[in-house]
């Protein structure tokens, strides 16, 4: 199979779908790769560097949507890539449809299949290829809750460990899963007082087990949500809801009741966002200031630190997209529930039930597809 690995043009993304360590594998497997020429420059990996491993540069992204069978992003396409989209081609990336009812409509139209890196499944339901961008990002809201406590960066200029003598701050953290695991314990490292909440009692145990004793586990409802706020320095939402939009957790009022000068940074913008007064930024821009209250609404947060992040991404990817390329798609769904689980839009078909859901559109089982040769 012809595999097309793209130049990111997202704002500020730096990372490439696949290292040229990943594009070696796929040769190995007798694939031909073609990547876009400087492509992972942005995360250390020159155009020689994927010569060397087998891949053939190529100049425009027009060429590799017109001889790619499989094309690989790490976000989702971009407006000016929708004309380019054959039909029937392989798109594997994060898509996040959810979120994007244009982006959607595009790929319906198109007639490609979409598999979603963040709704394939593995085992105990897990999200394999979204856990490694989850954990960075998870790391990250926490170093940029603390950048934006400080004073200069329009916070309420506090440590979030505080000194001997000064307390520390209070971080809240809405999530228990991989983004909040990893948030939480980066601002307990620092030295922050952390409120930890989820909505399933099994988590939290777990949580009150493992996680250090400036981290409080805390079972999440409304009225719990409402009175921490008021108590928090910063807060960090991190809640999923897997290949739907996320529920608005803290809502404008509650701004009104929070510190002036605190942080909000809403790790689930991708999907939405989980604040009211959420709305998405870039790395170029990536704050505003809503009743006081400083929010940051980055939507690739991983890509600030792109060699981490295309290194922990390829480790995911790359079984999979060996096994997409192996076979046709009908045939690796009809083996891998989890890749099944991946397919979000299929021949201009959503197949993906939070999709169809978030805008009111037909839905059609991927199974449906199955029977295909």
């Amino acid at each position: 199979m012809i595999v097309g690995i793209l130049k990111e043009i997202k704002v500020e993304e730096n990372r490439v779908a696949m290292t040229p360590g990943g594009v070696e594998v796929m040769v190995s497997h007798g694939h031909t790769v073609l990547v876009e020429t400087s492509a992972g420059v942005g995360s250390g990996f020159s155009d020689d560097a994927y010569i060397k491993a087998g891949a053939a540069i190529v100049e425009t992204p027009a060429e590799i949507f017109h001889r790619a069978e499989l094309v690989m992003h790490v976000k989702e396409p971009q407006p000016s890539e929708f004309e380019l989209i054959r039909e029937g081609q392989v798109l594997f990336t994060y898509f996040h449809f959810a979120a994007d009812e244009v982006l959607t409509r595009a790929i319906i139209k198109s007639n490609a299949i979409a598999i979603a890196y963040e709704t394939i499944t593995g085992p105990g339901n897990s999200l394999p290829l979204l856990t490694p961008m989850s954990e960075v990002a998870g790391r990250m809201a926490a170093q940029q809750a603390a950048k934006y406590a400080e004073r200069a960066q329009g916070g309420r200029g506090i440590l979030l460990g505080g000194v001997p003598g000064v307390p520390p701050a209070t971080v809240l953290v809405i999530g228990g899963g991989v983004v909040g695991t990893h948030a939480a314990q980066m601002a307990c490292g620092l030295g922050a007082k952390v409120y930890l909440l989820d909505s399933n009692l099994e988590r939290l145990r777990h949580l009150s087990e493992t996680m250090p004793k400036n981290c409080f586990p805390i079972m999440s409802s409304p009225a719990t949500i409402r009175e921490l706020v008021q108590e928090a320095d910063a807060v960090i939402g991190a809640v999923l809801v897997h290949g739907a939009k996320t529920p608005k957790l803290v809502t404008r009022e509650m701004l009104k009741t929070m510190k002036p000068g605190s942080v909000m940074v809403d790790v689930a913008i991708d999907q939405g966002g989980c604040f009211e007064t959420s709305r998405a930024t870039t790395h170029t821009d990536p704050t505003y200031t809503v009743d006081g209250v400083l929010h940051y609404c980055v939507g690739n947060m991983p890509g600030a630190v792109p060699l981490t992040s295309t290194v922990a991404l390829t480790n995911a990817t790359l079984p999979y997209a060996v096994q997409i390329a192996n076979k046709k798609w009908p045939e690796v769904i009809r083996e891998n529930a989890g890749i099944r689980a991946g397919v979000n839009i299929a021949h201009g078909k959503v197949t993906y039930r939070g999709v169809a859901e978030a805008f009111g559109l037909p839905y059609t089982p991927v199974e449906t597809f199955l029977a295909q040769p």
